[in-house]
C-alpha cells in the first residue's frame, strides 16, 4: 500500500462522514428517517437492496468458496439474491396496503400483540448479529490495511458506519448504500477481476490448471445446495433491512423490477468473486487461512492506486451491510416496543428524537459485542436459521390462509425456536437439519393449533373490521 492507496480510502470515509451530516439535516420526519420518504426508483432501490446484502461474508465469503469448491461456492450469495428477489416480487404485493415499517407490525395486525412482540425480538436479535458481524469484518479489514490492532480497528470502522446511520437513518444508509454499491462494481468488476484473470493467463489457462470439478455448479452436493436455500433464501424473505429498503420504494412496480435485478446481480457478482478465488488458487497455492485469499490476491496482483479503489470496495460491502442491519434492528426496537408499548403518544419530532437514540444504544452494544468477541463467529448462520425457521411460516400462513389464528402464530413461532436452537445445539452449528426441524414443527404448530382455536363470531367480526381477516387481533 502507498500513500496514494491511503488517501483514496481516507476520501471514501470522508464522504460517507459528511453525507451522515447532510442526512442529520434532511431526515426531519420519522418517514425519512426509517423509510427515506418511501420515494425511491429502480436505479437507487436496486443499489439499496444490493448493498446490503453484499457484506464482508459475501465477499470475502465468496473468494474463500472459490479457492477452495470453485463454481459451486456460488449457491452461497446467489441464495442470498433469490430471497430478496422471491420477497419482492411473490409477497410484497399482498401486504403493501398495510403501510407498514416492520416486519413484526405485520405479525401484529395479522395475529396479536404476543405474536408482534416475540417477533420483534427474534428479527432485532438476527439483525443485530449480523451488524455486529460486520463491524468485526470492517475492524479485520482496517486492521490489515493501516496495521492498526483488532479493537482500534474496530472502533474506528464502527464508529463511522454508526455516525452517519445514527445521524441521517435511511437517507443517509441509501445515499451511502447508491455510493457503496458504484465502488463496489468497479472495484470487482473493472479492476481485480481483470487483472486477477490476467496473471493466470486468462480464462482457458485456470481451466487447464484446475480440476473439471471446480466448474461444476453442483460439486459441494445437493445437501449443501438445500443449506444454502433454506438458511438464506428463506432467511431473506423475513428480514427486517430486506423490508424496510423494500419499503421505500415508490411503487410496486419499482420493487419488482429492482428484486428482479438483484436476482441477476447476485449471480454475476457471485460468480466475479468465485473466480477472483480460483485465480488465488493458481497463483497463492499454499494460503494456510483460506479466509484470508481476497486480501493475499489484492496484495499480490493489484497495483498502487488502484489497490485503494479495490479496498475501498470491500470496505463498501462491509459498511453498507453493517449500516442496514443497524437500522433495520433499533426500528424494531423503537417503533414495535418503544413507541407502541412505552410512549403511544409522542409526537412525531419526539419519535424521530427515540429512534436515533435507539440506533445509538444498538451501535454502541454491537461495537461492545464485537470487542469482546474479537473474532468471525458462526452466530449469523444460527440468526438466519432461527429467522427462516421461526418466522417464515407464520408469516407465509398469514397472508395466504385465513384460518390461521393469533396463538397459533405464537405458538409456532416459540416451539419452532426452541425446537431449531436445540437442534443446532445436538447436531452442530454447521447442520442445516435443524431448520428443516424448525419449519416442519411450525407447519405442525400453525395448522393444529388454528384448526382447535377458531375465533369466536364477535372476535372474528371485531377483527374484520380492524383489517386482519378475521385473525383475532385487536387494537
Amino acid at each position: 500500500m502507498t500513500s496514494l492507496d491511503f488517501i483514496i480510502i481516507f476520501i471514501y470515509f470522508a464522504v460517507l462522514v459528511t453525507v451522515g451530516i447532510i442526512g442529520s439535516m434532511k431526515a426531519k420526519t420519522s418517514e425519512l428517517y426509517i423509510l427515506a420518504g418511501r420515494n425511491l426508483g429502480v436505479f437507487m432501490l436496486f443499489g439499496c437492496l444490493t448493498a446490503v446484502f453484499l457484506g464482508g461474508s459475501s465477499t470475502i465469503g465468496s473468494a474463500q468458496l472459490g479457492y477452495e469448491t470453485g463454481f459451486s461456492g456460488v449457491w452461497f450469495v446467489f441464495s442470498m439474491g433469490l430471497g430478496i428477489s422471491l420477497f419482492g416480487i411473490l409477497l410484497l404485493n399482498r401486504i403493501t396496503g398495510y403501510k407498514l415499517m416492520t416486519i413484526s407490525e405485520l405479525l401484529g395486525k395479522l395475529f396479536n400483540v404476543e405474536s408482534k412482540i416475540i417477533g420483534t425480538v427474534v428479527a432485532a436479535i438476527y439483525a443485530l448479529m449480523v451488524s455486529v458481524t460486520q463491524v468485526i469484518a470492517i475492524g479485520s479489514l482496517l486492521s490489515v490495511i493501516f496495521d492498526w490492532s483488532l479493537g482500534l480497528s474496530v472502533l474506528v470502522g464502527g464508529g463511522i458506519v454508526f455516525f452517519y446511520t445514527i445521524l441521517g437513518g435511511m437517507w443517509s444508509v441509501s445515499m451511502t448504500d447508491i455510493i457503496q454499491f458504484v465502488i463496489m462494481t468497479l472495484g470487482i468488476f473493472l479492476i481485480m477481476l481483470p487483472i486477477s484473470l490476467s496473471k493466470v493467463g486468462g480464462f482457458e489457462e485456470l481451466t487447464a490448471q484446475l480440476p473439471n470439478s471446480y466448474f461444476n455448479f453442483t460439486s459441494i452436493g445437493f445437501k449443501e445446495i438445500i443449506q444454502y436455500l433454506l438458511t438464506y433464501t428463506l432467511g431473506m424473505m423475513v428480514g427486517q433491512d430486506i423490508w424496510q429498503r423494500y419499503f421505500t420504494s415508490k411503487s410496486l412496480k419499482v420493487s419488482r423490477i429492482s428484486g428482479s435485478l438483484v436476482l441477476v446481480y447476485s449471480f454475476v457478482y457471485s460468480l466475479a468473486m468465485i473466480i477472483i478465488g480460483m485465480c488465488a488458487l493458481v497463483l497463492l497455492p499454499n494460503i494456510a487461512n483460506t479466509q484470508n485469499v481476497f486480501a493475499s490476491m489484492a496484495f499480490e496482483t493489484i497495483p498502487s492506486g488502484l489497490l485503494g479503489i479495490v479496498f475501498a470496495a470491500v470496505a463498501a460491502a462491509i459498511m453498507s451491510t453493517a449500516s442496514g442491519t443497524l437500522l433495520a434492528s433499533s426500528t424494531l426496537i423503537s417503533k414495535d416496543i418503544l413507541k407502541d408499548h412505552f410512549f403511544k403518544n409522542i409526537t412525531d419530532s419526539q419519535f424521530l428524537l427515540l429512534s436515533r437514540i435507539t440506533t445509538l444504544i444498538i451501535g454502541i452494544i454491537a461495537i461492545v459485542i464485537s470487542l469482546w468477541i474479537e473474532e468471525l463467529l458462526v452466530a449469523i448462520d444460527v440468526a438466519y436459521a432461527i429467522l427462516a425457521g421461526a418466522i417464515f411460516i407464520p408469516i407465509l400462513f398469514g397472508l395466504l390462509w385465513k384460518r390461521a389464528t393469533a396463538k397459533a402464530a405464537f405458538y409456532g413461532i416459540t416451539i419452532s425456536t426452541v425446537v431449531v436452537l436445540g437442534g443446532l445445539a445436538i447436531e452442530g452449528l454447521s447442520s442445516s437439519n435443524p431448520i428443516l426441524y424448525g419449519i416442519v414443527t411450525n407447519c405442525i404448530v400453525m395448522i393444529v393449533v388454528s384448526l382447535f382455536d377458531r375465533p369466536s363470531k364477535d372476535t372474528e367480526q371485531l377483527s374484520e373490521a380492524n383489517g386482519t381477516f378475521g385473525r383475532g387481533f385487536i387494537k
